[in-house]
């Protein structure tokens, strides 16, 4: 299970915090001051370890890598751990479904609900595990890694027994640069091109759409319900019976939702400081689901070279 908690004076001498909330709407801007703290990847490894260590079991054991200390392979098979072995891009991406984890425990999100993150879902990256098992048996084999299908990140808001009243479900985005033009094609997609008229017009493809057309009741939550299950099942089993209402195809307990979009990634000269990449005035007009809505940005400098500070020391 995770049980790591957000550093929390790390992360306030890191990163400086302008909060809004508009009716249904919160948005959060997070900028990296001047001077970070000396050794802030140091201080974030841990709660990384802990959002991944179900994972790095779990594949350890599928590609056949014994994590026992006393065990002959471990330090030769260093370089296969998983997520050290990670393609770059692979691991930025990863950087990002964490960070939503620890801000959403670290800050206070619209609505002002409580959320615990009881396990992260890496373990079910289908195409990390073919990843790995290839390259655990020929170190050639390395290339990109497709992306988890489903929801990026999830997290639950517990009454006092336990039972799930509300969760939060999130799609994360790490891009090298946040200028304008990348903005709006992660957020409308690519340009397209109308073979009839010859228009140029965006595809309509990027988050908001797959935000906008999410199910109430995510798969993903029928994955945090297995992990549960086979993780914790005495201390969340009300947790695990509230899901199993929520997840009925038959009459189901409708549990309130809220939607999640973190963005981060390096700054650039045309943005100043201060300065939204979404406006935070009031709900944008792109976002048409019923639930509340979380914007969080996460503006960064240099933020490639943290990543790979922590990634390379984990469990190091």
């Amino acid at each position: 299970m995770h049980t790591c908690l957000p550093p929390t004076d790390a992360i306030e001498e890191w990163l400086n915090c302008y909060p809004s909330f508009k009716g249904s709407y919160g948005h959060l801007l997070l900028e990296q001051k001047e001077d970070p703290p000396p050794d802030l990847a140091g201080s974030l490894v841990p709660y990384f370890e802990s959002a991944h260590e179900d994972a790095r079991k779990y594949f350890s054991e599928q590609i056949g890598i014994d994590l026992h200390p006393d065990s002959d392979g471990v330090q030769n098979e260093a370089e296969l751990l998983y997520p050290r072995c990670l393609p770059v891009s692979a691991r930025r991406g990863l950087f990002g479904e964490v960070m939503a984890g620890m801000l959403t425990e670290q800050y206070t999100y619209i609505g002002k609900h409580e959320w615990d993150v009881p396990i992260f879902l890496f373990r079910y990256h289908a195409d990390v595990e073919k990843y790995l098992f290839d390259l655990s048996r020929n170190d050639t084999r390395t290339r990109q890694v497709f992306g988890r299908f489903g929801s990026d990140f999830l997290g639950l808001c517990l009454d006092y027994e336990g039972n799930v009243i509300r969760f939060i479900a999130g799609e994360a985005k790490w891009r090298d640069k946040l200028n304008a033009g990348t903005i709006e094609t992660l957020m409308l997609g690519s340009w397209v091109t109308d073979r009839e008229t010859g228009e140029r017009a965006r595809s309509g493809k990027g988050v908001w759409f797959e935000v906008n057309r999410d199910t109430p009741v995510p798969h993903g939550l029928r994955q945090l319900q297995r992990l549960l299950r086979e993780r914790d099942p005495g201390g969340h089993s009300a947790a695990i019976l509230s899901l199993d209402k929520a997840l009925a195809l038959r009459n189901p307990v409708p549990i309130p939702r809220t939607n999640l979009i973190l963005i981060a990634g390096n700054d650039v000269p045309s943005r100043d400081e201060r300065m939204s990449l979404i406006p935070w005035q009031e709900m944008p007009k792109e976002y048409t689901a019923p639930n509340d809505l979380q914007v969080v940005e996460l503006i960064l400098k240099d933020g490639g070279d943290l990543i790979d500070q922590i990634y390379d020391t984990l469990w190091s």
